[in-house]
């Protein structure tokens, strides 16, 4: 019975995910062993679940009868054998959290350690990556996303610095080669070191003074994913191949050195600060429930 009900959930987080490697980031299961646990189940129902082609997963019609029956049965079992967490003294459990890598570099941290701390019985798995996130197919329980990027029907709780803000910055040697910007257009005359979205679009960089907003495109010397390769456009900077727009907090220690200088700083735009989401069911993991409460009191 075990076996077969391990069998029944491997399936359903595989057509939630569509697909085994995207299912395996957000379990503890490797794509190969969704992979044979959806045969198993195929074998002992006698008919295809999942149509699979190198590029892609889809279920069959009767995979998804299947997976429309199952996947209440499984939400409720996950209901039912999570309320014996409101009978231990304290939660425990696994606690999935979906996040973008400024978060996991400058927001949580702060957080993680005194939760974890005062809910030693939890475990907690954080992935990081930019973008819009389908939560369950994910696998996550919640996610970390600014208020452009929440998706619908989903409760959101304020976590971290409520105001952030973008700053540009290069070497001194840099600066005193190619000498210092004055207005946000001078950048179209400098070597810039950029990001660039998953759809393939350049982040086009935005000041804001006074009440008015520019938008500049200025070449690039370097362009990398910002979230996943922030680090070595901060590099590129210090080393002096260009300047460099990317959040205040990333580039705070490099001013306090001084191996990087800030320009145009009342240019620099401001933005609100995260928000912790989650589906907006009645029933939330404990987990999950002891760290909203958390959040709220962090807050405070």
């Amino acid at each position: 019975m075990a076996s077969a009900l391990d069998d029944l959930s491997a399936f359903a987080s595989v057509v939630r995910a569509g697909g085994f490697r995207e299912a395996s980031r957000g379990s503890r299961s490797s794509a190969s062993s969704l992979s044979e646990a959806v045969r198993r189940l195929e074998d002992r129902m006698g008919v295809r679940l999942l149509n699979r082609t190198t590029r892609s997963v889809a279920a069959t019609e009767a995979g998804q009868r299947l997976f429309e029956r199952l996947q209440p049965a499984l939400t409720e079992l996950e209901t039912a054998v999570d309320a014996v967490n409101a009978f231990r003294d304290r939660p425990a459990g696994t606690l999935r959290l979906n996040v973008p890598a400024n978060v996991a570099r400058i927001v949580l941290p702060r957080i993680v350690v005194p939760f974890l701390k005062a809910y030693p019985d939890i475990r907690l798995e954080v992935t990081a990556e930019d973008g819009f996130v389908d939560l369950l197919a994910a696998g996550a329980d919640a996610g970390v996303r600014y208020d452009e990027r929440l998706e619908q029907d989903m409760i959101a709780v304020p976590i971290g610095p409520r105001s952030q803000r973008f700053a540009t910055a290069a070497s001194p040697f840099y600066l005193a080669e190619h000498g210092s910007p004055r207005h946000p257009r001078d950048l179209l005359d400098h070597k810039c070191l950029r990001g660039r979205f998953s759809s393939g679009a350049m982040a086009i960089w935005e000041f804001e003074k006074d009440g008015e907003t520019i938008r500049v495109d200025p070449p690039a010397a370097l362009v990398t994913r910002p979230g996943s390769a922030g680090d070595l456009l901060i590099e590129a900077a210090v080393g002096g191949l260009g300047i460099v727009s990317i959040f205040e907090d990333w580039l705070s220690p490099h001013f306090e050195s001084g191996a990087l200088v800030p320009i145009l700083e009342d240019w620099w735009e401001s933005f609100p600060g995260p928000f912790l989401y989650y589906p907006g069911r009645r029933h939330l993991p404990a987990p999950l429930r002891a760290f909203v409460e958390f959040i709220k009191q962090y807050s405070r």
